[in-house]
């Protein structure tokens, strides 16, 4: 069977891959992305659902628009103005399938085969392979503990000022965790308008910050309607519900609501009404803050536990977000580290996963805190200090 030149270099993504891995109660993971379940409204989200299927099962089973469930549009859009002061008379909002749905179908709706994308390099995965399966050229950029490094990203520009489109992850940056300051976020738009490039903020993790202040949006400072904010219920309220949102000047959003019918029609309505009705009756903010103080216990848990049991290797400690990004001593190949903390069962995620060249080379691995318990993270360190 042959396949199509979109897809036939395409590879699945690595994380995904090894949580495919079969189960072991012994086996800790440090790998994944998820949100922990003591995290999730469960008990008030079954609520919800009991009282939908009785009394209005007929409307949240049948179609719904693929614009969203406008009650949802609406409640989501007002947070937004509210909590991160985005969102204009001009702009207009599609509720998606993900987070990660924003980054597809921004892909298919701005590019042609062959255009340039830049984005931080190491970035999410998950973007990266919807920007590659649209043939999508990829140009990365460094970090340099604070974000995208902006001279790098001048530079970028400077050899490739056809570049269709910046991405990138400001705010605790997966898997970096690390935070862009405003200066940079202004002169990232400042050369973003100077080259003619579209500007996607990818921010699932906005709300999950534990240390510091909150550091404006891009989006915030948009005015010329060149900025996609995307936007994620996934690390707020539950993964498995599958809603994200994108925030766009209203033609670009018409252009991605068409798109969408093709893709998946409109996203879960059931979750899409299940979660405005749990917006309208509960508290979200103070839900958060509850994520926020199981999350910062976590990570300062992981943190402690590097320091005792990973002599040589180097790591900042995140403000916010779900990973910790950790680089190996000596030049370690990442790669094969984690193949060998496999087999003391403990999985994390070689930092090659995370490159815009595949194939790549990385001495660095990505951690996840939000999941793994207190004490599942001190016996995943020590395991990954004897692997060391």
């Amino acid at each position: 069977m042959e396949f199509s030149h979109r897809i036939a270099a395409l590879k699945p993504s690595a994380i995904r891959e090894i949580l495919k891995a079969p189960s072991d109660p012994d086996i800790v993971t440090l790998a994944a992305g998820n949100p922990s379940p003591e995290a999730f409204p469960a008990a008030e989200m079954a609520a919800i659902a009991a009282e939908i299927f009785q009394n209005d099962a007929p409307g949240a089973l049948q179609y719904g628009i693929s614009e969203g469930y406008t009650p949802l549009r609406e409640r989501t859009r007002e947070r937004a103005r509210r909590n991160i002061g985005i969102g204009t008379e001009s702009d207009d909002l599609i509720i998606t399938s993900g987070g990660q749905q924003v980054v597809e179908l921004a892909a298919k709706t701005l590019l042609n085969e062959g255009d340039t994308v830049i984005c931080e390099n190491p970035s999410f995965i998950g973007a990266l392979n919807a920007l590659r399966s649209y043939g999508a050229k990829l140009v990365g950029v460094p970090c340099n503990g604070a974000g995208m490094d902006m001279d790098a990203l001048e530079r970028a520009l400077r050899e490739h000022p056809e570049a269709k489109m910046i991405y990138t992850i400001p705010t605790f940056q997966n898997p970096s965790g690390e935070v862009m300051p405003l200066p940079a976020r202004r002169r990232l738009l400042e050369l973003a308008e100077r080259y003619d490039a579209v500007v996607l903020e990818d921010d699932p993790y906005r709300e999950l910050r534990y240390d510091g202040e909150h550091v404006p949006a891009i989006k915030s400072m948009d005015k010329d309607g060149r900025v996609v904010y995307a936007g994620s219920f996934s690390k707020i309220i539950a993964p498995g519900i599958r809603l994200g949102y994108a925030l766009a000047p209203a033609p670009l959003i018409a252009k991605m609501t068409a798109a969408k019918q093709v893709s998946d029609v409109h996203s879960n309505l059931f979750f899409q009404i299940l979660v405005e009705r749990y917006m309208a009756r509960h508290d979200l903010d103070a839900h958060i803050a509850r994520c926020r103080a199981l999350y910062k216990t976590r990570r300062d848990a992981m943190n402690l536990a590097l320091g005792r049991h990973m002599p040589g290797a180097e790591w900042i400690v995140p403000e916010g977000g779900l990973f910790l990004w950790v680089k190996l001593p000596g030049g370690m190949d990442g790669t094969e580290f984690c193949r060998r903390a496999k087999e003391k069962k403990v999985m994390a995620v070689p930092g090659s996963a995370f490159l815009t060249d595949e194939g790549g080379f990385s001495d660095a691995i990505r951690l996840n805190f939000s999941l793994p318990t207190p004490a599942q993270i001190e016996t995943g360190i020590e395991r990954l200090g004897k692997t060391l």
